[in-house]
């Protein structure tokens, strides 16, 4: 079954997950303060965003940056219409993150087999086997879960992916109980073509409400696959990244998340709803940038940057 793209973008407002306090944190080499991600987390409470992703539960080994999870979610100020979620890999993650109020839950998987042995050492079989128990809990819970899949259009290992993946493992995880799929095009190399075939695929399964996409900007295509999916297809749930931070380990010349400043200035020129004031995700990537040691480089961070330098005074 193909579905025939449409214009559907008016589907409703868009809906936006800042990842970056955790996918844009997670591989930078600079230790970042715990002060400064409740910093982060608190100032991007107040730009609209839906939801921030504010940690991981995963093993201190495996991420150091984010080994201060629980401390970042006991310190936050928590802000009322903002779902504040975590990834959680495992029945141990889980009993960490309720023990702080994780507000919502995502596991881990992806399309490419390569990549997951890489990335969580194990089969994708066995990574869903692994989240069967903590999709149960949360769902007992009352929590809302996720299931992410990576490497949905192209794999470091791997190439190219079918969609017919895609297809098969987001089904499994739907079988598990997950509530919203997002799919991460992890490598940021697909262009807007690759994004039509993927969702024709994915489409007939899942409606399009459940869905959310993760774009990376390797190639400087993640706004305009944003915009074919939510002009073609009616797509209104996108995360993405302060300031475009962001990179994933496994996952060798990945850059960062799509800057949600970019993503929600492209959006609303091009006639979306988005509830999000970009000059105030701007503002709160700021926050971070002397502990970063380098400048974050979001067009729109910078087009007001320039904005705001004094004019040359004449001779």
């Amino acid at each position: 079954m193909t579905v025939t793209p449409q214009r559907t973008g008016s589907a409703g407002p868009i809906r936006i997950t800042e990842v970056g306090p955790r996918d844009g944190l997670q591989n930078e080499p600079n230790e970042i303060s715990t002060s400064a991600k409740v910093a982060f987390i608190d100032a991007l409470s107040k730009t609209g965003v839906a939801e921030i992703e504010a940690g991981a539960f995963v093993s201190p080994q495996a991420i150091p940056q984010l080994a201060d999870s629980e401390e970042v979610f006991r310190r936050v100020s928590r802000r009322d219409g903002v779902l504040y979620s975590a990834l959680v890999p495992n029945e141990r993650g889980l009993e960490r993150a309720l023990g702080v109020g994780v507000q919502k839950v995502s596991v881990f998987t992806a399309a490419s087999e390569t990549f997951t042995s890489r990335n969580i050492h194990a089969t994708i079989a066995e990574s869903l086997q692994r989240f069967r128990p903590v999709v149960k809990r949360s769902r007992d819970a009352g929590l809302p879960v996720r299931g992410y899949i990576s490497t949905v259009a192209f794999c470091p290992y791997e190439g190219r992916i079918r969609p017919a993946q895609v297809v098969d493992v987001m089904r499994q995880l739907l079988d598990l109980g997950v509530e919203e799929v997002a799919l991460g095009e992890t490598l940021g190399r697909a262009a807007p073509r690759d994004i039509r075939t993927l969702l024709d695929a994915v489409l007939p399964h899942l409606p399009a409400h459940r869905l959310a996409l993760h774009f990376h900007d390797t190639y400087g295509m993640a706004v305009a696959n944003a915009l074919a999916a939510w002009e073609g297809y009616g797509i209104t749930a996108f995360d993405a990244s302060a300031g475009g931070l962001g990179g994933c380990p496994y996952a060798p010349g990945a850059s960062g998340n799509v800057a949600t400043e970019d993503l929600v200035s492209a959006l609303k020129a091009s006639g979306a709803a988005v509830p999000v004031d970009e000059a105030k995700v701007v503002s709160a990537a700021q926050e971070l940038v002397l502990e970063l040691g380098r400048p974050l480089t979001s067009r729109l961070g910078q087009v007001l940057a320039r904005a705001s330098e004094p004019a040359p005074r004449r001779s």
